[in-house]
C-alpha cells in the first residue's frame, strides 16, 4: 500500500485551493497512492494571526454538504483522501465554526474530526471538538488528528485503542511565533513537529501520516515537513520546508504486527497507574 503526505500552501481562495487539490490528487494517483493526506485548512487556509485573530480576515466556512466538499469527493475516486477545512454548523439560532477534517473516497465521506485542542487564540474563532474516533476505510482502520492535537499523547492513544492502524495528522503548524530561528530547520517548533510525529507512531505502534502547510499566512510561517512514519517511529518518507509529496510503500498490517511481536504497548498498559490531571 502506498501512503502519501502533502506539504503545500493553501490560502483564502477556495477556487484556487480546489484547483491545487486536483493537481495534487493527480500527482498522488500517478505515484500510485492509496491514501493521500492533505494539510489542515486545505480549503480556505488557516488563521493569519494565532494570538489575536482578525475577525474580518477569517477563513471562509463551508457546510459538510457544500458543493466544494462534493468536488473533493468526486476528485478522490478510488483514493482515500483526508483534507481540512473550516466547518460551519448551524444549531438553532447559533452558527458554530470548527477547525475540521474529512476523510473521503469517491463514494462519499468515511470519517470526520473536529480539532479538540486549541492553541493560543484559536478558541476565539473555532468551537472545540470533543472526541477522537477511528473508522474503517479501504486502506484499513484510520483516525485523524489536527495539528495541536498531536501534542497530547492521549489523542493518538485513544485512536489506537479504537483499533486505528493509521493516523492521519493534518497540520497548519507554524514556526515559533515567540522565539524565531533564522533558519526553519533550527526552529524549536520544527524540532517538536518531527518529535511528536515519531513519538506518537512509536508509542502506539501504528503508522502515522503527517501533512502540513507551507509558505506564509499573515504573521505565520509554516514548516512543511510532511512525512510517513512507521510503527517503530522511523521516518519512511518526508519533505522539507517547500511544497512536495512524501510517498512510502508500507504493508501496514505486517509492519504493525512485526512491531508488536514481543512488546505490545497497548496490551501492556496499566491504566490504574496513570493520572491525566495535575494534583490540586
Amino acid at each position: 500500500m502506498r501512503l502519501a503526505a502533502v506539504a503545500a500552501h493553501f490560502g483564502r481562495d477556495i477556487g484556487r485551493s480546489l484547483e491545487k487539490v486536483a493537481r495534487i490528487i493527480d500527482d498522488a494517483r500517478g505515484a500510485g497512492a492509496d491514501l493521500l493526506v492533505l494539510p489542515d485548512a486545505t480549503l480556505g487556509g488557516y488563521l493569519a494571526d494565532l494570538r489575536s485573530p482578525d475577525p474580518d480576515a477569517l477563513p471562509p466556512a463551508l457546510a459538510e454538504d457544500s458543493p466544494e466538499i462534493g468536488q473533493v469527493v468526486a476528485m478522490a475516486r478510488e483514493m482515500v483522501v483526508c483534507f481540512g477545512y473550516t466547518e460551519e454548523v448551524c444549531t438553532g439560532d447559533d452558527v458554530l465554526h470548527h477547525n475540521a477534517a474529512l476523510c473521503v473516497t469517491g463514494d462519499g465521506i468515511l470519517g470526520r474530526h473536529r480539532k479538540v485542542h486549541q492553541p493560543a487564540g484559536e478558541s476565539l474563532v473555532y468551537a472545540a471538538g470533543s472526541t477522537f474516533e477511528a473508522f474503517d476505510t479501504p486502506v484499513g482502520r484510520l483516525g485523524m488528528v489536527i495539528d495541536y492535537d498531536k501534542t497530547f499523547p492521549e489523542s493518538a492513544r485513544t485512536l489506537a485503542l479504537d483499533r486505528a492502524q493509521i493516523v492521519a495528522c493534518l497540520s497548519a503548524w507554524p514556526a515559533s511565533v515567540t522565539d524565531r530561528a533564522s533558519r526553519l530547520p533550527k526552529d524549536r517548533q520544527s524540532r517538536l513537529f518531527d518529535l511528536y510525529d515519531s513519538a506518537r507512531a512509536a508509542e502506539n505502534q501504528i503508522v502515522w501520516v503527517s501533512s502540513n502547510q507551507t509558505g506564509v499566512m499573515g504573521g505565520l510561517r509554516f514548516l512543511g515537513q510532511a512525512k510517513v512514519v512507521g510503527p517503530g517511529g522511523d521516518v519512511l518518507a518526508r519533505t522539507w520546508s517547500k511544497g512536495a509529496l512524501a510517498v512510502a510503500e508500507v504493508d501496514v498490517a505486517q509492519e504493525i504486527a512485526r512491531s508488536r511481536r514481543i512488546l505490545h504497548h497497548l496490551q501492556e498498559l496499566t491504566p490504574h497507574s496513570y493520572r491525566t490531571r495535575e494534583r490540586s
